[in-house]
C-alpha cells in the first residue's frame, strides 16, 4: 500500500514539474532547466521502480543537458527570447546517426544486463530523447518535431508499463510541443515584433 501511494504521488509530482518545464522551454524561458532539474529526479525514482532503466538512467544525463542547456540560455546567443535557429543540413547526418547507435547500443544493454521491461521502446524513446534536447538545449527549431515523435512513442509505453497518468503527461506535452513548435516558427520568421527596448539593447 506504501509504494503505491508512493509510486502515485511521485508520478503526480513528475506530472506538475514536467509540465511547467516545457510550458517554460516553448516560451523560451530560461527557468526551464532549473524546474527541469526537479523533474529528472522525480523520474530516477519512479521510472527505476517500474523497470524502465534506460529512462531512469536518461534523467542524470539530462541534469548534465540542463546545466549545458542552462549556461547557453543565460549566457550564450540563446539568451535572447527572441532567437530562434535552424538546424544545419551538414549536421543531420550526425544527429541521425547518434540517434539510431544511441539506441542500438541502449537496447543491447538493457537487453543483455538489465530485466528492463519493454528494452526496444526504453532505449529508442532515451536516445530520441537526448537528441531532442541536445538541439532544445542550442534552441534549434526541430527539437520540437523530435520531441513530438519522442512523446508519442512514449505515452504508448507508459500505457504498456501501467503509468497511466505520467501517459496523460505525455499527451500534454504533444500539444506543449505544438504549442512550441508554432510559437517558435513565429519568431524563426521574423513575425514576432520586437519590443522597442529589445531592440535598442542588441543594437
Amino acid at each position: 500500500m506504501i509504494d503505491w501511494v508512493l509510486a502515485y504521488w511521485t508520478e503526480i509530482l513528475g506530472f506538475a514539474t514536467g509540465l511547467a518545464c516545457v510550458a517554460l522551454a516553448a516560451r523560451r524561458n530560461v527557468w526551464t532547466f532549473p524546474i527541469g532539474i526537479a523533474n529528472n529526479i522525480v523520474f530516477v525514482v519512479l521510472f527505476g521502480a517500474t523497470g524502465l532503466y534506460a529512462l531512469a538512467g536518461l534523467q542524470l544525463v539530462y541534469l548534465g543537458f540542463a546545466i549545458h542547456g542552462w549556461l547557453h540560455w543565460a549566457r550564450g546567443v540563446e539568451q535572447d527570447r527572441l532567437y530562434v535557429a535552424r538546424t544545419p543540413r551538414r549536421a543531420w547526418p550526425w544527429v541521425v546517426v547518434a540517434g539510431v547507435a544511441g539506441a542500438a547500443l541502449l537496447w543491447w544493454l538493457l537487453s543483455t544486463f538489465t530485466d528492463s521491461t519493454l528494452p526496444l521502446a526504453d532505449a529508442a524513446t532515451t536516445s530520441g530523447s537526448l537528441v531532442a534536447q541536445y538541439l532544445l538545449n542550442r534552441k534549434r527549431l526541430e527539437n520540437w518535431y523530435v520531441w513530438i515523435g519522442v512523446d508519442v512513442a512514449s505515452v504508448i509505453l507508459f500505457l504498456a508499463t501501467g503509468l497511466a497518468i505520467t501517459a496523460a503527461l505525455y499527451v500534454v506535452f504533444i500539444g506543449l510541443c505544438v504549442y512550441g513548435l508554432l510559437s517558435w516558427r513565429r519568431i524563426e520568421r521574423g513575425a514576432v515584433e520586437v519590443p522597442e527596448s529589445a531592440a535598442v539593447a542588441r543594437g
